[in-house]
């Protein structure tokens, strides 16, 4: 069945074809005309902005976001791309440079960097000024475009105008995409967008995670005010500044008729007399903004009802006894073979498994079914595109496989060329047109820093540096959502609390579209409804020992959603951030899930953040647990939903080890994270094997740590540590079959040449070594199935790919958009064949499964398997491999794999060759300190 990518409402305006016959060649220029006839925004203004002093970096900070710093678009410039492919100033700039890395990085030198990124030094040289704004003519703050990228550099004198001017930058940028993301989390984007299917999945998928009422998000922002002194009724005035900035431009932007032209396209504005509304902001739009950020890409956990149902499919084929020793091995829940980020030896226990469990609520077989969300579906939500919509997004909600992503490589400076420390790290946030990120340079009082931030919480920096100090994040899912099981009373909607029967609550959304020139979607409704209880959603209905139950998940940030500000206000408050232990401190305040990385001139530093919940003693958090205070987090209170959290030391942290890397695999021996797949072979290894050797040689330079990265983003993590195993295997004797030996002779010359999935030149869109990357695409499928499925039976074998997907190639469609996503080989079965393998053969494996499954144990019968499989893979056409969607013909191999930008605006841009990467990257070495 041919993939099919998600496609948002805007998706729709990817060709002319897709507007109005009135939209040919000659009319579309006469409405550019007339469209462009209201003012537009200030020109550029003269400045002397010079270099900041502050900066200490000594013009080694570099960074990089593409597709570019511009993501508002009036409707004349939307018009203007589809019909001509013309884009708007800087709104496709980074795209370039970024693309081009993946065939320059092996020229890189210290000196070409910034032909592949951005200068990220303080300030704009007066030179360099494209445009100087006085946002809502306030004499208290300054907006500086540079020429290059257009990144806002936003200068105040007063706290207020700074934050107002970054709320007014903000929207200068990215006003769609913020105006869209806050009825995401408020569970309302149909009504607002259209009802295209993938939007229909896209509201249900958070909605289901965070059902919030406009009365929780304001209770969310009081507690986080109340609860932090200063610093709280700091982060309240900075963010109505920052709103009011917003919505001064908001208003500027509508009479001055150069708002975003996707107001127009969905309804919203008319063209023609501008009758029409675009809402103003609110704090609690805040709230809602950061429900979504939070739960895409910080919130690790959950997962307990699927690996209830693997162990009770493992227990039902092996017995209870052997059968939980057969899914404790799949589960790797501290495999020794696992690759750390923190590598000193030193243990960080969290989530272990206990000596002997209580309080587990395992469902009786056959029971569980999961709790509808969706309702009174009417017209176009009642099509089979969206109840598959609705079903992908409950199960992207439902798994522990959450899509983290992003990675890091830092250096410490004993062993740089400089003798300072280096790093290469961001985050990987998918790639979408507008970027969900920003660039933004913010200089106020209390305030110093440059980097990204999520549109519509950019009152700080995010991700990014200080004056001497960069940091940055990488999804860390260790686990703080657990599954309760609360015991039904009078009816479904009643549940026993503390053995009093008590009423759930239920919270509705019900959301109603029609056609719009952005979305001709037919017209549709539904009622999303969620009942609530204290211990949380519910999520699933089974019976326990005949008993009635419905299954609740509760996170720990769940209601906690605005916390996380106090964090990101001190990262950027230079009289906070001081040091390694200052870092540390800071992020310490961040909720979310996330390992959080730091160089400054001397130093590196690294933290797991994370309230992460004491549980009650025996409460084992992999599965489903009675809704009893005798198993309920410690001194956990309902009304707030806060309990007691491991302290910091608890949490993986060091100072100046001699390297760091991460890529969402397991921080420290003994700790415990939500996803499976924590095994002997993890794309952590890619960065491992090759940071570890820059460290042994000495002498790190940021280009060298840069081509390791870069290096890693186009190597096949199949191809470079599992396929050599499986070619021992089959070359254990001679092949004989002629297909055979052709498909070995080609995957082992793939291997030799370094097993990157790498284009033969820069531009050629083919790769190298083709033959051999469409085999292993179509093998790794197949001979996963004929390795384990005899041994562990087809219902166990469904089981555990529920709970760890097979694969996860980059051109499967996979992730939180689809195919085309960049990010590749996060979860897949590759250490399960790498330990199974290296077992058949005799080979030591430490935490090995717990018994050896390809040919049954036997070297022979394995052999056998993978060329039987191995000869069908070799069979297969590219366009069987590669069957073709939305975006690519069938058998195209480099578009299958390559990574398109998903416009959720009216601006589409070209595709670039896949890269498995950060989305906004930093590359610094500061040479100086305070």
């Amino acid at each position: 069945m041919p993939r099919r990518t998600p496609r948002t409402a805007l998706d729709r305006q990817r060709t002319p074809r897709r507007f109005p016959k009135f939209l040919g060649a000659a009319s579309i220029c006469a409405l550019i005309a007339a469209l462009l006839s209201p003012l537009t925004q200030a020109a550029a203004a003269d400045s002397t902005t010079a270099l900041a002093a502050n900066d200490y970096c000594g013009g080694q900070c570099s960074d990089i976001l593409p597709p570019g710093q511009n993501g508002n678009a009036t409707l004349a410039q939307i018009l203007l791309n589809q019909a001509f492919g013309i884009q708007p100033d800087h709104a496709e700039d980074q795209l370039g440079p970024y693309n081009n890395l993946a065939s320059g990085a092996a020229t890189l030198t210290d000196a070409k960097i910034n032909d592949f990124f951005n200068d990220a030094s303080f300030g704009v040289a007066s030179d360099q000024v494209a445009s100087s704004t006085a946002p809502g003519g306030r004499t208290d703050v300054t907006i500086v475009r540079d020429k290059k990228t257009g990144v806002p550099h936003i200068t105040g004198t007063t706290r207020y105008g700074t934050e107002y001017g970054a709320g007014y930058a903000a929207a200068q940028d990215r006003l769609w995409l913020m105006d869209v993301f806050r009825h995401v989390g408020r569970g309302q984007l149909t009504s607002f967008a259209g009802g295209a299917s993938s939007n229909q999945g896209l509201e249900q998928e958070f909605w289901r995670n965070a059902p919030y009422t406009e009365a929780d998000l304001q209770t969310q922002i009081d507690n986080a005010i109340a609860n932090n002194g200063a610093r709280g009724q700091q982060a309240l005035a900075d963010a109505n500044a920052y709103i009011d900035g917003i919505n001064a431009y908001i208003d500027a932007s509508d009479s001055g008729r150069y708002f975003p032209g996707e107001y127009v396209l969905t309804g919203h504005k008319d063209s023609i007399t501008n009758a029409g509304t675009i809402d103003h902001f609110k704090i609690t739009d805040l709230v809602a903004l950061a429900s979504v950020i939070g739960s895409l890409f910080g919130s690790g956990g959950g997962g307990e009802v699927n690996n209830a149902l693997s162990l009770l499919a493992a227990q039902s084929k092996y017995g209870v006894t052997e059968g939980t020793k057969v899914w404790e091995s799949f589960r790797e829940r501290n495999d020794p073979e696992a690759v750390l980020t923190v590598h000193n030896g030193e243990s960080f226990p969290y989530a272990s498994k206990p000596d002997t469990a209580q309080g587990e609520a395992l469902p009786d077989a056959g029971s569980v079914t999961q709790e509808p969300l969706v309702y009174d579906r009417t017209g176009s939500a009642a099509t089979a595109a969206a109840t598959g919509a609705s079903a992908t997004a409950a199960a992207t909600t439902l798994t522990s496989a959450k899509r983290g992503m992003s990675n890091a490589l830092v250096v410490s400076g004993k062993y740089t060329a400089s003798g300072h420390p280096i790093a290469v790290f961001g985050p990987q946030t998918g790639y979408f047109a507008p970027q969900l990120l920003m660039l933004q340079e913010i200089q106020g009082p209390g305030l110093s820093a440059r980097g990204a931030s999520f549109a519509g919480l950019s009152m700080y920096v995010e991700l990014g540096r200080g004056q001497d100090y960069s940091w940055s994040a990488t999804t860390s899912g260790q686990d703080i959502i657990d599954t309760y099981a609360v015991e039904l009373c009078q009816d479904d909607y009643h549940y026993l609390y503390h053995g009093t029967c008590t009423a759930m609550d239920k919270v509705e959304r019900t959301n109603s579209w029609k056609p719009t020139t952005a979305d001709g979607t037919a017209a549709g409704s539904y009622r999303m409804q969620v009942y609530r209880t204290k211990y949380g959603p519910v999520e699933y209905r089974a019976t326990v020992g005949g008993k009635k139950v419905a299954y609740t998940t509760l996170r720990s940030s769940y209601m906690h959603e605005a916390d996380s500000i106090i964090g990101f206000q001190m990262l950027n408050d230079p009289d906070y951030v001081k040091s390694p232990g200052t870092f540390q401190s800071a992020v310490q305040h961040i909720n979310y899930t996330f390992n959080w990385f730091y160089a400054d001139s001397s130093h590196t530093a690294y933290y797991n953040s994370g309230d992460n919940p004491v549980r009650a003693a025996g409460v084992d958090a992999e599965f489903p647990v009675w809704a009893q205070a005798a198993y309920e987090w410690r001194n956990w209170d309902p009304t707030t939903n806060t309990a007691s959290y491991t302290p910091p030391s608890a949490h993986p942290n060091s100072i100046d080890q001699d390297y760091y890397i991460s890529w969402n695999n397991k921080q420290a021996k003994d700790y415990t994270t939500a996803p499976w797949g924590d095994g002997s072979v993890h794309r952590g290894n890619l960065l491992e094997d090759r940071v570890k050797k820059l460290v042994a040689a000495g002498g790190v330079t940021r280009s060298s740590l840069t081509k390791a990265m870069a290096d890693a983003a186009l190597a096949d993590l199949r191809a470079e540590d599992v396929l050599p195993k499986l070619l021992k295997v089959i070359n254990s004797s001679t092949v004989t079959d002629t297909t055979a030996a052709a498909a070995v002779t080609k995957l082992s010359d793939w291997v030799t040449a370094g097993a990157k999935r790498k284009e033969t030149s820069a531009g050629s869109k083919a790769y190298a070594n083709a033959d051999a990357i469409r085999i292993l695409d179509a093998w790794w499928p197949l001979l996963v199935k004929a390795e384990f499925e005899p041994g562990l039976g087809t219902d166990l074998y469904t089981a555990f790919s529920n709970n760890l997907p097979i694969d996860e190639s980059p051109s499967a469609a996979h992730g939180p958009t689809g195919a085309h996503a960049g990010s590749s080989f996060q979860y897949g079965w590759w250490s399960y064949v790498d330990k199974d393998i290296r077992a058949v053969l005799g080979e030591s494996v430490q935490g090995g499964l717990s018994q050896k499954y390809c040919g049954g144990g036997t070297l022979s019968a394995c052999r056998d398997a993978l060329i039987s499989t191995l000869k069908t893979a070799a069979g297969l056409t590219a366009a069987q491999v590669y069957p073709g969607d939305d975006q690519c013909s069938a058998g195209d191999q480099w578009c299958a794999d390559s990574i398109v930008q998903r416009t959720l605006g009216g601006i589409k841009h070209g595709k670039i060759t896949w890269q498995n990467r950060p989305t906004y990257q930093q590359v610094v070495e500061y040479t100086s300190h305070r």
